[in-house]
């Protein structure tokens, strides 16, 4: 983004106020975990407070009633609801986005075979199927192969030795809306993009959706059957392995090498240990910190104590 917004000027346009630096730029959004200098985060949920206090972000959107519990280096732009807010300022970013000065204008290559951004860029033996989408400045490494009906939205990545089946989507907008007074929902626009690292496959159908700020990333090597859906800022580390049905919600993190069963979900922003074993059909609610554990049953539990729990029942019922 080639454009510069100052904290007096994103308190004007939100109607808010500022505590800090008013003159301080920023050009983009970022979440709060990987705030850096130059970008504007947003906090609202009590859970992420422990990041406002060591985020590099030069401003910070915050409810007016916060009041911080240690010092906090950023600017603060204070509103009534940042959650609310934080849509009218990604829609204001992405209208200042596209009206930058481009030194080309867009075009694209249309067949009946396959559409082509001409700004994508493909890599060396990749194999492109028809009937394929690649947006704006996507990006795909060598020795890829996309199936038939595969759609990669702007400015998404896929690595090397990637392979995404028939009618994948990869970088549809994640599940983002705002209520508003009249009880209606109001459309938070997704930033950022989908990172799909080295050797990845994808199944037939499977949904990976863009980041709000960021990036949803899979890392190297995971595979995702048919018919999953990964939420955007969704994390997954490398070599898991997820079965088919399998949903994941928003800014949720999969650890590496981790087994996930068929029909499976995972609750948003809660994190899963490394080489966590998950049986088919269990909810994931809550975070998982010890590694290499089993779990069955919703909620999910360590699969001994729930075929204890199962005899118990099964015993019962007779």
């Amino acid at each position: 983004m080639a454009f510069q917004v100052s904290a007096q000027e994103i308190a004007a346009r939100l109607g808010g106020e500022v505590v800090g630096n008013p003159d301080v730029t920023v050009s983009a959004p970022a979440r709060i975990e990987n705030g850096r200098p130059g970008t504007i985060c947003f906090y609202a949920n009590p859970k992420y407070e422990h990041y406002l206090y060591t985020c590099k972000a030069d401003v910070i959107l915050v409810n007016r009633s916060f009041e911080p519990a240690q010092p906090v280096s950023a600017t603060l732009v204070k509103v009534d609801d940042a959650y609310a807010a934080v849509a009218e300022l990604l829609g204001w970013f992405e209208q200042l986005r596209k009206n930058r000065p481009r030194g080309n204008r867009f075009c694209a290559r249309l067949s009946l075979r396959r559409s082509i951004a001409c700004s994508a860029r493909i890599g060396r033996g990749t194999c492109i199927f028809p009937q394929v989408y690649l947006g704006p400045r996507v990006k795909v490494g060598k020795n890829c192969i996309l199936y038939p009906g595969v759609k990669v939205y702007h400015d998404c990545v896929i690595g090397d030795n990637c392979i995404v089946h028939a009618n994948a989507v990869i970088g549809a907008d994640g599940f983002g809306f705002a209520p508003t007074e009249d009880g209606s929902y109001k459309k938070i626009p997704q930033t950022g993009n989908v990172v799909l690292e080295d050797n990845v496959e994808v199944g037939a159908c499977t949904t990976i959706d863009r980041a709000t700020m960021g990036s949803t990333v899979i890392r190297r090597g995971v595979k995702l059957d048919n018919l999953c859906q990964v939420a955007h800022n969704v994390e997954i580390g490398d070599n898991t392995v997820m079965a088919a049905q399998s949903g994941i919600a928003g800014s949720a993190h999969l650890g590496r090498q981790c087994i996930i069963g068929g029909q499976s979900g995972f609750n948003g922003h809660i994190s899963v240990a490394d080489h966590t074993t998950v049986a088919a059909r269990t909810g994931v609610i809550g975070n998982v910190r010890k590694e290499g554990e089993v779990l069955l049953g919703y909620p999910a539990i360590d699969h001994k104590t729930y075929m204890k729990a199962y005899a118990k029942f099964k015993a019962d019922g007779k």
